[in-house]
């Protein structure tokens, strides 16, 4: 991979305010989202009824959803569940209508001379308390990881380092959520893994970058703060890229090949490795070097030997 190795050291530091101001534009816009429109909670949080059909033969669901959308249910997820002939249905609660009355309603549609007859293989109810319980939970495990990750970063560097790094993932994690409430995308249990997943990738490319920057502000001997973290970030550049690509490209498999069970979990991943590596790039280093760090915050301190400032006796 010739072809990244550059030259010359790329000024990321000279881009520091353009990043930081266009990611406080991300992070309100996410934020103001996320306040206002709310998030688009699937079956896993509101509660509701899961169904799973088979079919004497490999079933067509294009013609499911069709059928189901005429008869009011268009926000019913239909998708392959096993093999082609299991079908795997979830529906949001209704009003007034027993999980029970619903589910043999739904198994009448889907079960005609048209679509072939359907038999019922099992039938889960989500109570709206579950997906209180999920979503207390599902807040404080981010918490947890957060905090966990900045006491990690301040045994592992220095306090600046620590603070950077927090700073970065709560920008990956608010963009990420925020991307999924602009665009009124379901959010349900894979989606919510997906954003674990992004703190642990984001997190290993910012250590990656601090272990160079570190190691530089103690090997070169010139060059200010911002100089050495751009020698640093030019230097795992291309490690960075390739990493993120190779991600990617697993990623958009998913994304295409996967099915509609974790095509949510494919999607959070995608948009959120991209922002990841922007992150480890501009916004974690970049908030460490506001923060202040230098060459004296990374030199170990010299321990003094007993007697050294005695003349030798031979």
């Amino acid at each position: 991979m010739m072809w990244l190795k550059l030259k010359n050291t790329v000024p990321f530091m000279k881009w520091g305010k353009l990043a930081i101001a266009f990611s406080a534009l991300m992070v309100i816009a996410s934020i103001a989202s996320i306040s206002i429109n709310g998030l688009k909670f699937g079956l896993d949080f509101t509660g509701g009824t899961l169904l799973e059909v088979g079919y004497e033969k490999p079933a067509d669901l294009s013609e499911i959803r069709s059928e189901l959308e005429a008869n009011g249910f268009a926000d019913a997820v239909v998708q392959h569940f096993g093999n082609s002939s299991d079908v795997l249905i979830r529906l949001a609660p209704r009003n007034h209508v027993k999980p029970e009355t619903l589910s043999n309603q739904v198994l009448d549609l889907v079960s005609s001379d048209k679509l072939g007859k359907a038999e019922m293989r099992r039938i889960e109810f989500v109570g709206p308390s579950v997906g209180e319980e999920l979503k207390e939970q599902g807040g404080l495990a981010m918490l947890v990881a957060l905090i966990c990750i900045l006491i990690y970063v301040s045994f592992r560097f220095e306090w600046r380092f620590a603070l950077g790094s927090v700073l970065a993932l709560a920008h990956d994690v608010i963009i990420t959520v925020g991307f999924f409430s602009i665009l009124g995308i379901e959010f349900d249990l894979t989606v919510l893994a997906a954003v674990l997943a992004v703190i642990g990738y984001s997190l290993n490319d910012t250590i990656v970058v601090f272990d160079r920057i570190r190691e530089n502000f103690r090997k070169l001997r010139t060059g200010t703060p911002a100089e050495i973290i751009d020698t640093s970030l030019t230097q795992t550049l291309s490690r960075t890229t390739i990493t993120s690509l190779t991600t990617v490209l697993v990623l958009t498999a998913l994304f295409y090949k996967g099915g509609a069970l974790i095509h949510g979990f494919a999607t959070a991943l995608l948009f959120g490795v991209g922002i990841g590596t922007y992150s480890s790039i501009f916004v974690a280093s970049v908030f460490a070097l506001k923060l202040g760090i230098s060459r004296e915050d990374l030199i170990p301190a010299e321990i003094e030997k007993e007697g050294a400032d005695q003349d030798p006796l031979m």
